[in-house]
């Protein structure tokens, strides 16, 4: 049974001009770079653990917390579009563009949209997890928007001090590993509770399928066939609708990047190597 914390990369604050101050886990080198992008109230840490360290074998591996999560950039709004922006400053910072994007779930938007807004810091995307659309009513969109951002506000009027004990209790309650509950409840502590809730309107009001047919950059789209936070059919769209997409599947649930690293890891690792070669012209690798 691993240890907790498990090891990681090197993690730092990377300063980001005109957008704050970003916690990055770096693997560092001259390799080609991949970019991970956690899920909604993960962090880059809780999500990537057991992959960093077995990709960085191949990869420099750039693994940040987002916006609101974990110790990612503060402030009073959350959307996607500004975690893209936040995110292509800091490729220009490290100078690592172009970069593979591997996004799982939330990520996956995000990815796509810095694809979009960005296009010259991505190679490639790999979508693991995730759609052009995340379950979610959009006639109820507007809605959904004004009683998250009317939430964010009443939470963010709370004493921390709750916020903390209501999220031990939950931890405690399914994980039965103390050493597991208190890493998670450290990295989850860290997040700011109204901007994940801005997170969760976000998501629920995203909606790329009027463009996503248009990306035109190689992409591999992983899909969890037992998914039941993000519907299967709704990945097989995805990799159907992005031109000359591959994909490959994980017959499992949403947390498969955790609970299923085994055949997780090994998946993605040969998705960023197919990615990166079709990107060079060098054929497929994996």
């Amino acid at each position: 049974m691993p240890g907790y914390p498990p090891p990681l990369p090197p993690g730092s604050f990377v300063e980001v001009a005109e957008r704050g101050s970003m916690w990055v886990w770096d693997s560092a080198g001259d390799r080609p770079t991949v970019l991970l992008l956690h899920g909604w109230t993960s962090t880059a840490a809780l999500n990537w653990s057991p992959t960093m360290l077995a990709l960085a074998r191949s990869w420099r591996v750039v693994a940040p917390d987002l916006r609101g999560h974990g110790r990612g950039i503060r402030g009073r709004r959350f959307t996607l579009e500004d975690c893209a922006d936040d995110l292509a400053g800091l490729v220009r910072t490290l100078d690592t563009a172009p970069v593979i994007v591997v996004g799982y779930s939330m990520g996956g938007p995000i990815a796509q949209l810095l694809w979009r807004r960005h296009p010259d810091v991505v190679a490639g995307m790999v979508l693991c997890a995730t759609g052009a659309r995340l379950p979610g009513r959009a006639d109820l969109a507007p809605a959904v928007t004004a009683v998250g951002m009317g939430l964010s506000y009443l939470i963010s009027a709370i004493p921390g001090g709750w916020h903390q004990q209501a999220l031990t209790r939950m931890v405690e309650a399914r994980d039965d590993n103390p050493d597991r509950a208190r890493w998670v409840i450290s990295e989850q502590g860290r997040s700011d509770p109204a901007l994940l809730v801005q997170a969760a309107a976000a998501l629920n009001n995203y909606d790329a399928t009027p463009w996503i047919g248009e990306i035109d950059v190689p992409t591999t789209v992983i899909i969890t066939t037992k998914d039941r936070t993000v519907p299967p059919d709704r990945q097989w769209q995805l990799a159907r609708t992005i031109p000359d997409a591959e994909h490959a599947t994980i017959a499992w649930g949403h947390r498969a990047c955790v609970e299923a690293a085994d055949r997780f890891v090994p998946a993605l690792d040969r998705a960023c190597h197919s990615t990166w070669g079709r990107a060079h012209g060098i054929g497929r690798t994996g």
